[in-house]
């Protein structure tokens, strides 16, 4: 095993000699909670993440759940009192962050389910991006946005852009297993599937592609940038 002082030193400037790391999309994150049950209902039933198998051979207790191109790993807390008690909404926190199709929806749903949340609005070049924050069971925030609005600028100076192929590949898969899951229940209920894995590869393939300008989608209004 080579140890991380030795791999440390071996990249020199600070990992930038050798170039970066050859690394390809985010796969998950992982979250040490409380309570692994009130976690999982939480990230299933309000951010409609899908528990997955886990491995058996783990020793200590979890569970794993996918969605959007990425998993949501819990692991419970060795000693849940000491994880640290958050009340305040700070949306300067450390927090993961979700594209949505409607931040109207998300709000009246949120109040449906009665989930205290803060709103912010960022403007920047005309361009306006909507927030809401909100706490999963453990405190660990987490963000709503229509944050593609912005458009992905690099640096001025700074290296060229890294390739999205990656996260394509990665969408492109979610959207094979997602199209042939669909394939296999239509097949079930006797109605044949509308969308092939191969139709659902070219619409995830598709939305890699960086368009010229943000695509705005009417929807009520519900918080304001003033």
């Amino acid at each position: 095993m080579v140890s991380s002082t030795a791999a440390a030193g071996s990249l020199g400037g600070g990992g930038r000699a050798g170039g970066v790391l050859p690394l390809a999309s985010l796969n998950h994150i992982s979250i040490v909670c409380r309570s692994v049950e009130a976690s999982l209902d939480f990230y299933a039933g309000v951010l409609g993440f899908v528990p997955i198998r886990r491995p058996g051979s783990f020793d200590f207790d979890g569970a794993w759940l996918f969605n959007y191109g990425i998993g949501i790993h819990l692991l419970q807390s060795e000693d849940p009192r000491r994880l640290p008690d958050k009340t305040e909404i700070n949306p300067k926190d450390n927090h993961i962050s979700f594209q949505c199709e409607s931040m109207a929806a998300v709000e009246r749903r949120l109040k449906e389910m009665g989930i205290p949340y803060v709103q912010r609005c960022v403007e920047e070049g005309g361009i306006n991006v909507d927030q809401i924050f909100f706490h999963d069971p453990d405190g660990f925030m987490i963000e709503i946005c229509n944050c593609d609005n912005l458009p992905v600028i690099p640096l001025a100076g700074d290296r060229a852009a890294p390739p999205v192929l990656g996260a394509c590949k990665r969408a492109a898969a979610a959207a094979v297993v997602t199209s042939k899951h669909q394939q296999q229940q239509s097949g079930a209920a006797g109605v044949p599937s509308a969308t092939t894995p191969a139709a659902a590869v070219t619409a995830a393939a598709a939305q890699c592609v960086p368009s010229a300008a943000p695509i705005r989608v009417a929807e009520e209004a519900h918080i304001s940038c003033a």
